[in-house]
């Protein structure tokens, strides 16, 4: 069971990766919830998650998420990963800066009946701004 579930919180890895957004129809619920530290709002459904996908992907579209480690444990998978692209669209709000950049982070995910129902994901955007050069390196 718990292969099962690492195979399914690797394709939401997948789905950033690629940009393949047809792999959220498969992997979440209708009903599921995403917490990202950076969003004001939790992003809801299957077309919010999309959303958030193609958001990432075009600020970023050469990013590529690698998986440095995963554990499963019930209904929950914890993924710690790893994102490379190189910053040619807007982020937020931010103009592109040409920068390349890598940040890294921890998503844990719920499983219901074979769907993703919630996302609980900490990342280091922090380290993220700073190599795009919106927040200046600390001393």
């Amino acid at each position: 069971m718990s292969e099962a579930l690492k195979a399914l919180a690797r394709r939401e890895v997948e789905m950033f990766s690629t940009g393949n957004f047809d792999i959220a129809d498969e992997i979440y619920s209708e009903d599921y919830v995403g917490h990202d530290p950076t969003k004001p709002e939790a992003i809801r459904g299957i077309e919010g998650a999309k959303e958030e996908a193609a958001g990432y992907r075009a600020a970023f579209p050469d990013l590529t998420l690698t998986i440095d480690h995963q554990v499963a444990e019930g209904e929950y998978v914890v993924t710690r990963w790893t994102a490379r692209g190189t910053h040619e669209g807007d982020l937020a709000g931010i103009a592109p800066t040409g920068k390349s950049a890598t940040t890294s982070g921890i998503s844990m995910v719920r499983v219901v009946d074979g769907k993703i129902v919630e996302d609980f994901t900490q990342w280091d955007a922090l380290g993220l701004m700073t190599q795009l050069g919106v927040v200046p390196a600390m001393a």
